[in-house]
């Protein structure tokens, strides 16, 4: 017979083999009861659940070794924890964010933070789960023209390259500051899967997105992604452990930002542990994901995955985590390219058709045009240093006038390629309709056309010629204007500018320019004004003429004033002085002392730049 000294003895040698059992239970959805920092003890023994391959979370073994006080803010304590099993090998991994870990079947946090790099010890910090239950606080209807937090910038100017291909180009000239093997706890880096992109691509906007906390890496991303829809099932999916992603492209060029669920109350889900992009609310779509390997390493582990198929949308992008609802659909702006090569017999070679979905968001929406059209262009074997690309779209808008658009690019000697070039001009313009102070613009659709056309077409105007220098009121003058190309003969182009029988007496000027000489006045009359609206904003690109043109001009000498997007030419001084006497600071206009009144734009396949004057004198 067993005393009962023996069996008090067998019982306490199996608890904790049963409680390590009740441990390796997979986490479902559903609720569950937590652990808050303050009573955990140095040496606890606990379970984090993340995905390495495939779909299904497998058990990884932490150990607690305390409370980093005031570590990820004020009153903001963090779990700092040893990871061991297959963490130890791979280290703590981009991706794990969000890692659920229990103690004693009780939910303490996220993983959700990584210390220093080249670390053999696979330490993480774990955000409190106390503190990502209060983005629930903020799951609240979004206003319909909510500004969302985020980076403040500025109206982006007209300039080539301009603001956005700026911020690119400096990206990558700026020295990687993140890494710096320091011990700081900083959060787990998110993988930035870009499926369908060149990785010329990722080398020219990859230091960009690294300066913003993601590691972009090449991924693929499930057909399932073309929708914005949840696919069936969505119900049942995203358990705790499971890989999830926030989706900012999908279709044919995909990208995501991946991390692990944390906790699931059926409805609501909460993961990462730390911000996607700390925007606040969002309204993003949220999909499954598919882990295909993690790749081992102490100073930049990170998990390869794909995004498989949409089943809600992220609503919150907060400090301490993100949040979404299941079922859910968020909007996107579909956006069709249409790429083709053109031989030396000006003939279509080849066409290539690109259909994908972007995030709508007035910071992001502007990037990722940029980024796609420059992948839409640059991953093809017909892409040249020396090729031009001809450009028209049309944005097609809810509430506003619909946006056409249309431009030539051509090597030069900037730094910039071509084809980057291109993709600034194209981001700017979302940039200026998403940036306006006064209402978020509703996209319908976006449709491009792209042109390469072989060799650099580039021809600036030279000089200019007219055989009278008098003319009378109501005549025409007949005027040659000469265009140098970039290589081969001179262009000469033959027009007649037809006088007004009213012109005045006097000495005149026949302008023949470029576009920028005329769009200069009208884009700054844009940008002093703060309060412009969607409407005239659209208003404002539409009348912006095209650089592949040669702008015939007839100057008198009267004053023209710009304001919003309205021109007024010729104005009498009586009415100009009411109009000073009468400016706000923040509805400015800007004058000028001539008015040039366009007569004619003679169309070129090159990027045409430069001006000359003709003067002649009405007797």
């Amino acid at each position: 017979m067993i005393s009962r000294t023996g069996l008090a003895l067998a019982v306490l040698s199996i608890l904790p083999s049963i409680c390590a059992a009740a441990e390796m239970v997979r986490p479902k959805a559903g609720p569950v009861q937590i652990m808050k920092s303050a009573e955990l003890k140095r040496g606890m023994k606990g379970t984090a659940w993340t995905v390495f391959v495939g779909s299904t979370p497998e058990a990884v073994p932490v150990e607690i070794i305390g409370l980093w006080k005031n570590a990820w803010g004020p009153g903001q304590d963090v779990i700092i924890g040893k990871m061991g099993g297959q963490a130890q090998r791979t280290n703590v991994a981009g991706g794990m964010s969000g890692s659920p870990v229990y103690i004693d079947g009780k939910l303490i946090g996220a993983v959700a933070l990584r210390l220093s790099v080249f670390s053999p010890d696979s330490i993480c910090g774990i955000t409190p789960i106390e503190l990502m239950l209060e983005i629930n606080d903020f799951d609240k209807a979004k206003p319909a023209d909510a500004r969302v937090p985020g980076k403040t910038q500025t109206r982006a100017g007209l300039a080539i390259p301009g603001d956005l291909l700026s911020q690119v180009v400096s990206a990558g000239a700026t020295p990687n500051f993140q890494q710096n093997a320091s011990t700081m706890l900083t959060p787990i880096d998110t993988p930035l899967t870009f499926s369908g992109f060149d990785p010329g691509t990722l080398q020219n906007f990859g230091p960009l997105f690294q300066q913003l906390g993601f590691t972009a890496v090449q991924g693929g991303a499930s057909a399932a992604l073309n929708s914005s829809k949840p696919a069936a099932g969505w119900q049942n999916a995203l358990q705790p452990g499971d890989a999830v992603a926030g989706v900012l492209v999908s279709g044919d060029m995909g990208i995501t930002g991946l991390g692990t669920v944390t906790y699931n109350d059926g409805k609501r889900v909460l993961a990462f542990g730390h911000p996607f992009f700390n925007l606040g609310p969002v309204e993003m779509p949220m999909s499954k994901g598919e882990v295909l390997m993690v790749l081992s390493s102490a100073f930049q582990p990170n998990k390869f995955a794909n995004a498989t198929e949409i089943v809600g949308m992220l609503t919150q992008d907060r400090h301490s985590g993100i949040m979404g609802r299941l079922g859910d659909e968020a909007a996107m702006i579909p956006v069709d390219i249409n790429v083709r090569s053109f031989g030396e017999d000006n003939k279509v070679m080849k066409q290539k058709k690109l259909h994908f979905n972007v995030f709508v968001h007035q910071k992001w929406t502007p990037y990722l045009m940029m980024v796609t059209l420059y992948n839409s262009i640059n991953g093809i074997n017909d892409f040249a240093e020396e090729a031009t690309y001809r450009m028209s779209g049309k944005v097609k808008m809810d509430g506003a006038p619909d946006i056409s658009l249309s431009t030539i690019q051509s090597a030069t000697e900037a730094p910039a390629p071509a084809a980057m070039v291109l993709a600034g001009w194209w981001g700017d313009k979302f940039n200026r309709l998403f940036l306006n102070s006064v209402q978020n613009p509703k996209l319908k659709s976006v449709n491009v056309n792209v042109d390469l056309l072989p060799d650099r077409r580039v021809a600036a105007i030279e000089n200019a010629w007219t055989p009278t220098a008098d003319a009378a009121a109501g005549s025409e003058i007949p005027v040659k204007v000469f265009l140098r190309p970039y290589r081969g003969e001179r262009l000469e182009q033959n027009i007649k500018v037809k006088l007004p029988i009213g012109l005045a007496k006097g000495e005149h000027r026949i302008l023949l320019s470029d576009a920028d000489t005329l769009n200069r006045l009208q884009a700054q009359a844009g940008m002093a004004n703060r309060y412009i609206d969607v409407p005239q904003t659209a208003s404002l690109i539409n009348q912006e003429r095209s650089n592949n043109r040669l702008y015939v001009s007839l100057v008198e000498s009267q004053p023209t004033v710009y304001s919003d997007d309205k021109a007024m030419p010729s104005l009498p001084g009586s009415v100009l002085n009411i109009m000073q006497g009468g400016r706000s600071a923040t509805r400015q206009f800007i004058t000028t002392a001539e008015t040039a009144i366009e007569q004619a734009s003679i169309p070129f396949d090159y990027m045409v730049s430069g001006s000359y004057s003709l003067r002649f004198t009405i007797k």
